[in-house]
């Protein structure tokens, strides 16, 4: 019986595929997923629903009478890029959770959520913005948010398996820089600091599954998918425009992955030591994916054959540098 990959890194730039791959995995019975794509049952973690809520709090400071702290307006970038790290951070924050099956039953889930955010900025060397708000402003903010971060909560720890043994860990994450950036990307944007910011106990198991398009076709997917009735929606939100080219304008895979010392992997220099991460590309530059946002049962049979093969070859080089 193959071996399942441990822990699978997600990465592409903005509505590439990543969300549609990880639910066709999702569909997949397990003997054939773990036979094809040396995969177990997935549990899966995500940087996007922080994202979504650091959005919804600047959006309820706005109403409050308050500038935005992070975001300079709702369709332009951070305010301070080191919220790339902010992110990774809360990543690691979950995971250690998963693995200790951390309970917490808060009396303000939005407060909690406020805390986490400064903490995790304060990692990164951004500031504590949340803290700074008056007392009167931050009760009202947490008051708005407490609904939607009490559902996080619990969705979080709903998802905690009885026993990781046998099961895929897929964390996905988009980085990237401005269009018109040097290479190697400066930190804090691209895959290099933010691979180096996660905590030991991911690098030492991860590979990395990257779906590899243009960012011109990036954009044209985003732009298709975009649904503003559902922003916080993994498969249908939107990046704004003006994101999308100077955050995910372009990305630093391609560099990382010719100037690593070993081929097939990146390396990541993080915590004292060097960390030679595997790669594994599903080509995704002519869309293959998009028909699985559909119905399954409107799939068509070459549509998920391309998919199929696509991610069995990327997954069985994976699966061979980590058995090496």
């Amino acid at each position: 019986m193959n071996k399942v990959l441990d822990t699978v890194l997600l990465l592409a730039l903005p509505a590439s595929g990543k969300s549609e791959v990880r639910r066709y995995l999702e569909l997949m019975p397990a003997e054939p997923r773990r036979q094809d794509f040396h995969m177990g049952p997935s549990v899966q973690l995500d940087d996007f629903p922080y994202v979504h809520m650091m959005r919804r709090i600047d959006d309820e400071l706005v109403r409050l009478g308050h500038e935005r702290v992070f975001f300079l307006s709702p369709d332009r970038p951070f305010r301070n890029p080191l919220d790339w790290g902010t992110l990774i951070e809360l990543v690691n924050e979950d995971h250690e959770d998963l693995l200790q099956k951390k309970l917490l039953s808060p009396k303000s889930a939005a407060c909690d959520l406020l805390d986490r955010l400064d903490q995790a900025s304060v990692k990164v060397g951004a500031p504590a913005r949340l803290g700074q708000l008056d007392k009167s402003r931050r009760a009202k903010l947490a008051e708005a948010l407490e609904g939607e971060a009490r559902k996080m909560v619990k969705e979080k720890q709903e998802s905690y398996p009885s026993s990781l043994a046998g099961k895929t860990l897929v964390i996905e994450f988009a980085r990237g820089g401005p269009q018109s950036s040097p290479q190697p990307l400066a930190e804090p944007f691209g895959y290099r600091y933010s691979l180096g910011r996660l905590s030991p106990k991911l690098l030492e198991k991860a590979a990395i599954l990257y779906i590899w398009v243009t960012p011109e076709e990036s954009r044209r997917k985003n732009q298709a998918r975009s649904n503003p009735k559902d922003p916080g929606s993994i498969l249908h939100h939107g990046v704004p425009l003006e994101v999308m080219l100077n955050d995910y304008g372009q990305d630093d895979m391609e560099w990382l992955l010719k100037n690593s010392e070993k081929p097939g992997t990146v390396t990541v220099q993080a915590h004292g030591k060097t960390y030679h991460v595997p790669v594994g590309r599903f080509d995704n530059r002519v869309d293959k994916t998009s028909f699985l946002r559909e119905n399954p049962g409107s799939w068509k049979p070459a549509q998920v054959k391309a998919v199929h093969e696509g991610l069995r070859e990327a997954l069985d080089h994976l699966a061979g540098v980590v058995r090496r």
